[in-house]
């Protein structure tokens, strides 16, 4: 298949790439390298960058596009919620009515915040009114188009600093720099964490299914760790200092996947990697 991935420079769209290229198919990548890496490219992959709203200045036909492309972090949101919204919401829509008129499959990249009040945080909101654009399209113009929501991605790749990284890629980085890690709150909130692989293998079965969900594909794990938990993962593998902090808005108290569908309809078999990740972070380059 002809496949377009947008935000295909940034962590879930570079390890979403390397499966799609081993698997055959002919890839190009969409990025405005906001957060994404160019060392990151493969020979065979054409890349072009441009903002995910001018998706229709690339003149070529696509079976299936993949719309990873967002602004995917809570605490940024409150920073700059036009951004965000321009970003997961029009962009959204420029990559539907694109779809549509090329008569592409759009596999889009929902959130686990749907299950949360969206109300909370400008990223919650903004990724619940990004399903909803999906779902408009789907209903009111016939396009085929599938939700995955994601539960707290970690792995290869993942982004380290502070702005754009989740809990476990601030972590690494602050372990290579000696310094303490800080928990957020009581350290009591529980978060599903999903390793890129099994998100990717969910991501290139629901791309190929011809099976549509009458709601979204759940990925994640099915089994949730508090962050004292994690941070206990930390200081048993690095003996790392821990420092608590005030809590943040936008900080819900626990994910928790159900995955059924997922793994009854698709064959989709996610793994607990938490520990055996955190233990052989020393593997890893940044």
């Amino acid at each position: 298949m002809k496949i377009l991935v947008t935000g295909g420079a940034g962590f879930i769209g570079i390890n979403l790439i390397e499966r799609l290229v081993k698997e055959g198919h002919n890839v190009h990548s969409l990025d405005n390298y906001d957060t994404g890496v160019k060392e990151n490219h493969l020979p065979s992959v054409e890349y072009f960058t441009g903002d995910i709203k001018e998706i229709d200045t690339i003149h070529q036909d696509y079976n299936l596009i993949y719309h990873l492309a967002a602004q995917s972090r809570v605490q940024p949101s409150f920073d700059n919620p036009s951004k965000t919204f321009e970003v997961n919401v029009a962009g959204t829509e420029a990559v539907c009515k694109f779809a549509h008129n090329i008569g592409a499959k759009v596999i889009y990249a929902g959130s686990s915040s749907k299950h949360h009040n969206p109300a909370t945080s400008p990223y919650a909101m903004y990724k619940y009114l990004g399903e909803g654009v999906c779902k408009l399209y789907k209903e009111s113009f016939n396009l085929n188009v599938e939700i995955c929501r994601f539960y707290n991605v970690y792995g290869p790749a993942e982004p380290l600093d502070e702005k754009n990284g989740n809990v476990i890629g601030i972590w690494r980085s602050k372990i290579k720099k000696g310094k303490e890690i800080q928990v957020v709150g009581d350290g009591e909130q529980k978060r599903d964490f999903t390793h890129v692989i099994d998100i990717v293998d969910g991501l290139y079965r629901v791309g190929i299914s011809e099976i549509e969900h009458h709601d979204a594909w759940e990925l994640g794990t099915g089994v949730n760790y508090s962050i004292k938990d994690l941070s206990k993962m930390f200081q048993y593998k690095f003996g790392c200092l821990v420092k608590y902090i005030a809590d943040q808005p936008g900080n819900y108290r626990a994910t928790l996947c159900e995955n059924e569908d997922a793994m009854e309809l698709l064959g989709w078999r996610p793994q607990d990697r938490l520990l055996y990740y955190i233990n052989n972070l020393d593997n890893y380059e940044d």
